[in-house]
Parts: structure tokens; C-alpha cells; sequence
């Protein structure tokens, strides 16, 4: 994970040694595409306490393994695949487990997926091509941490209180999905810049 302020991204070729599968960042990384089972697990066996210890496990791991790469000087191209990889899978289970906590939100929960898997075949793309997909930016980190935070608010209310409110449900899930759609805008703005680039060599 590497946050970029730049409006623009420079093409970065594809490179890939042995070694980056080892490297701390990576590692940590890691650790988040393991948090996922146990996560679903307690989940599904109502153990939310537990669930929620390893979802906050997994942003904490999420902003670690970033600062990791940019302090110990680690930033790889396949670090910028795994990051928004974990991201993206954490998503999906979190998403099948809350609709089934809370079904009356799937159709929020349906635009946020979509935005996932258009953004995984951009960058499935950008590798066709040879080229590195751009590291995380501020804004997609913002969109993860408010579906995050909109996510435990609707957990600890429902399984700890026992208290459901359906339009604060919709308001944060609503809240959510905005800044998820504005990340998808301004990545999609740097993938056309990718993409005219490479035609430009061509």
C-alpha cells in the first residue's frame, strides 16, 4: 500500500523477483487474506465480539503494511496487486456476511461490489499490457475505512445492542457507497491515462 497525492500517474513496468513474495509489507499482507476465515467464521456463529476483533486486526494490518513498505523501502509490484487484492476479498466476505445479518441493505451493498470488480478487471488490464496497476491512493483507503467503520456502528448496534434502525443503516451504508463511487471515478481517470499511454507506444 503506497499513497499518492499526484493526479497523475506515470506507467510503471510489471516487475517481479522471488524475493518480493517474502518481503515484510507482504507479509503482512498476508495476514489479512488469513483474518478473512476466521472473521467469516465467528461471524456465522454469532460470535461478534470475535468477529470484530479480527476485522480490526485486518485495517490495522491494512495500514501497516504500507507504512512497512515506505519506511523498510519494500514497495513492490506485487505488493500493489496483494494490497488491493486483500482488500477487495475482505470486502466480499464482509458484504456476504452483512446481507445476511441485515438483508434489507443488498442493493447498497450490490453497488459497492460492483465498483470491486470493475476495478479488478482495470487492473487486470493494466498487467495484460505489462503495466503495474497504481498503488492504493487516499481515496480509495478513505472509502475502505468508512465501509469499515459504517460496517462495525451496524454490527455492534444490532448484535450487541439488539438495536436496528434502518435509515441509519441506509445513511451509512448511502455515506459508503458515495466515497467508494469517488474512487472509483479517480482511479478510473488514472487507468484511461494508463491505457492512452501505452496506445501512445504503439
Amino acid at each position: 500500500m503506497e499513497n499518492d497525492n499526484k493526479t497523475t500517474d506515470k506507467k510503471e513496468v510489471w516487475n517481479f523477483k522471488f524475493s518480493d513474495l517474502f518481503t515484510v509489507p507482504n507479509l503482512i499482507t498476508y495476514i489479512r487474506f488469513i483474518l478473512i476465515i476466521p472473521f467469516a467464521y465467528f461471524f456465522l456463529k454469532e460470535q461478534y465480539i470475535n468477529s470484530a476483533i479480527c476485522i480490526g486486526l485486518s485495517g490495522l494490518s491494512d495500514c501497516f503494511d504500507g507504512l512497512a513498505a515506505r519506511k523498510l523501502n519494500q514497495v513492490t509490484s506485487l505488493g500493489k496487486i496483494l494490497d488491493p487484492i486483500a482488500d477487495k476479498v475482505t470486502l466480499l466476505v464482509v458484504v456476504l456476511c452483512m446481507v445476511i445479518l441485515v438483508p434489507v441493505v443488498l442493493p447498497i451493498l450490490i453497488v459497492l461490489l460492483l465498483k470491486d470488480v470493475l476495478m479488478l478487471l482495470g487492473g487486470t488490464d493494466l498487467i495484460n499490457k505489462g503495466i503495474t496497476p497504481p498503488a492504493a491512493k487516499w481515496y480509495g483507503k478513505v472509502g475502505t475505512v468508512v465501509f469499515y467503520i459504517s460496517v462495525c456502528i451496524i454490527v455492534f448496534l444490532k448484535a450487541i445492542l439488539n438495536y436496528e434502525n434502518f435509515a441509519l443503516d441506509l445513511t451509512l451504508l448511502s455515506v459508503t457507497a458515495l466515497t467508494m463511487v469517488f474512487a472509483l471515478f479517480q482511479y478510473g481517470k488514472i487507468y484511461i491515462q494508463l491505457v492512452k499511454e501505452y496506445n501512445e507506444e504503439f
